[in-house]
């Protein structure tokens, strides 16, 4: 072998030992961006390093994706009584749609990793791919006659999962509702006593009875913060029965049994907050830790988020601080502390603002602000044989996937479904934050009052 040559291979094994050594050291740090095959959608960014989440099996295919989608969005897809389910394409009467459209596996409309063609909600396909199955649709509605080939999302009529707020009955049931409706309702919060409507909350250890500060049962190596004890003393743990140890003695990763944790994670909040957590695990605040990997920061969003707050760790007691776990705090401010977006900055000058500083001020009751937290942690119920609690949705993004989920959930408690869909359809309107009537319409009001008044002719002929 020549002397160049053999230094040429020299090289190519310098080469080679320093490449693997360093796709090594990537694979089992933290930091795997290197391995990332392109840039991930705006919904899973946050967990891309948790590569096991969606890629359990490194030798798995479609199935194993489909599988990891289900696993985080099937409860969802059920709630919403999936206009486009599996079934619909592994029914032989449809195997043409299939030949088309391969909706079967999630990834034929979702496709991560291509950012080149991802659009909004995390779709991969171009706009006009409801066309390939429905082309034939003005044949048996002639309201569709004209229509172009790629308005059936776009111009608010449709989504492909999702249509709660949508169908054609729903509309037609809350037509020519006023804009704003004489009798405006946000449920109540179950609270104080109703803990015991909670099959989970753990009754023998924390009975529901209020507590004074000599029943504070801090380890005798804590040192006893006076401020901290008054924060207690006016929360409402103190008041149910929840002790220092409820939140503070927890199991630790070495070790199963319960030590004293002077910051306790949000796990912490799980014996009584369990619906709750859930939801926040679910959303973007608390996705991350979902997956095991460190807290999310505001400065790792892309959305606009203000530079003072970049650095903090969401956790549950980012909103509510701990221990005085003030609702007020955690309903507008803590939200306004990191978003800084056109949309959050705008909302102190808007009308919902005002109503919550009269509810805040004492000015008007309860429940007739609109906070934050009204719109985007919408109250649900949870209906279970002790009775009905009633408690607020964590998953911040649960009603904004897509945002028509709002009409249910909160904006019908106040408006007509008209001024309501056409609201949130207006994106120039949503980032002003309502500050006026909205200049979109949606078309499928119009289609819908046009077939009620056929029908009311019909009948009468």
């Amino acid at each position: 072998m020549s002397n160049k040559k053999r230094i040429y291979w020299i090289y190519w094994v310098i080469l080679t030992i320093g490449m693997t050594g360093y796709l090594i050291m990537q694979l089992t740090g933290e930091d795997k961006t290197v391995y990332l095959p392109g840039k991930t959608s705006h919904g899973h960014y946050q967990i891309e390093m948790a590569c096991a989440a969606c890629h359990s099996d490194p030798f798995g295919g479609g199935e194993v994706l489909q599988e990891a989608c289900m696993g985080c969005h099937g409860d969802e897809l059920e709630i919403a009584d999936d206009s486009h389910p599996k079934t619909k394409f592994t029914n032989p009467r449809n195997a043409d749609r299939v030949a088309k459209l391969d909706a079967r596996k999630c990834i034929t409309c979702h496709t991560e990793h291509r950012e080149e063609i991802i659009v909004d909600m995390g779709v991969s396909l171009p706009d006009d791919f409801c066309f390939k199955c429905h082309q034939d649709v003005a044949e048996n509605r002639p309201s569709h006659v004209g229509m172009e080939f790629n308005t059936c999302a776009s111009a608010g009529c449709h989504n492909f999962h999702d249509n709660r707020g949508l169908y054609e009955d729903f509309l037609a049931k809350h037509l020519d509702e006023p804009d704003y409706l004489k009798k405006q309702t946000i449920k109540p919060l179950s609270a104080g006593k109703s803990y015991e409507l909670i099959e989970s909350y753990p009754q023998d250890l924390y009975p529901i009875k209020p507590l004074s500060i000599v029943d504070a049962n801090l380890p005798s190596q804590v040192r006893n913060d006076p401020k901290i004890m008054q924060d207690w003393l006016a929360s409402s743990h103190s008041e149910t029965g929840v002790n220092c140890n409820a939140c503070h003695m927890q199991s630790t990763a070495e070790s199963k049994n319960k030590v004293w944790q002077e910051k306790p994670g949000s796990q912490g909040c799980e014996s009584c907050h369990e619906s709750q957590l859930k939801g926040f695990l679910a959303s973007r605040h608390g996705m991350r830790l979902a997956q095991n990997l460190s807290a999310m920061t505001p400065g790792q969003a892309r959305l606009e988020m203000k530079k003072t707050a970049h650095a903090k760790e969401l956790s549950c007691t980012s909103c509510h601080s701990a221990h005085q776990f003030d609702k007020q705090h955690a309903a507008v401010d803590a939200c306004l502390t990191c978003h800084d977006d056109k949309h959050s900055n705008q909302y102190k000058n808007s009308k919902h603002f005002d109503l919550w500083l009269k509810e805040v001020n004492g000015q008007s009751a309860v429940n007739t602000g609109v906070s934050c937290a009204t719109c985007h942690l919408p109250r649900k119920e949870h209906k279970q044989e002790s009775g009905v609690f009633v408690y607020s949705e964590h998953n911040q993004n649960d009603n904004l996937r897509p945002n028509e989920k709002m009409l249910r959930s909160v904006c019908m408690n106040c408006h007509g479904l008209e001024f309501s869909i056409d609201s949130l359809a207006d994106r120039k309107l949503v980032e002003t934050n309502f500050s006026s009537k909205p200049d979109i319409h949606i078309k499928s009001l119009d289609l819908v009052k046009e077939r009620q008044d056929l029908k009311k002719d019909i009948e009468g002929m």
